[in-house]
């Protein structure tokens, strides 16, 4: 296994740049893979985008101190929980869970900058983990296909279900939504 230390050692001789000055770092598909997000990430201070995608971590953790991160990829990982995620909630916009192991969205709740979240092809079975989706009041953008929940509907259906469930969000899946009340003409005066 590779550990963030040994992570960022290579990414500092890749880049030729010190790792707690920069404001993107890219940690993904690591070989061996990471296993465990560990404390040297509080050291990044100036980051605003981290992504560990692709690797083997099973549970989010170590981002206390980053302050400025607004951009956090963990896509392709072994994630279960977004327990841990509360250490960046002033400040995150976008997370990255796709292809992970998401059966509940407990602990969006504390993330109340979150702008944008790509959670397709995880194990979210139930609709109520959409409705804590709809709750979420600055969501502008949500991909959320591939789960169970979704696998059985026609596009049609999927679509008209979130679109009617999501009253915030405006992007669904990459595609901007239209609702009715959108595109209908405004009233003639009388």
């Amino acid at each position: 296994m590779t550990t963030i230390a040994e992570a960022l050692k290579l990414w500092e001789e890749e880049n030729g740049a010190q790792a707690k000055e920069a404001e993107e770092i890219g940690l993904q598909f690591q070989w061996p893979p990471i296993e465990k997000m560990d404390g040297h990430l509080k050291d990044l201070i100036n980051c605003q985008k981290l992504s560990l995608s692709t690797n083997s971590i099973e549970k989010i953790s170590g981002l206390n101190g980053m302050q400025n991160l607004r951009i956090l990829s963990l896509a392709r990982n072994n994630i279960s929980s977004l327990a841990g995620l509360e250490a960046i909630g002033e400040t995150l916009e976008e997370l990255w869970m796709s292809y992970n192991s998401l059966q509940q969205l407990t602990g969006l709740e504390n993330l109340p900058k979150l702008r944008v979240f790509y959670i397709t092809h995880n194990l979210i079975r139930n609709w109520e983990e959409v409705d804590r989706i709809a709750c979420h009041q600055t969501l502008q953008e949500l991909s959320f296909q591939g789960n169970p929940l979704v696998e059985d509907l026609e596009e049609e259906e999927y679509y008209e279900r979130m679109v009617k469930r999501l009253r915030n969000i405006k992007k669904l899946d990459g595609q901007p939504i239209v609702r009715l009340e959108e595109t209908s003409p405004d009233p003639p005066d009388k």
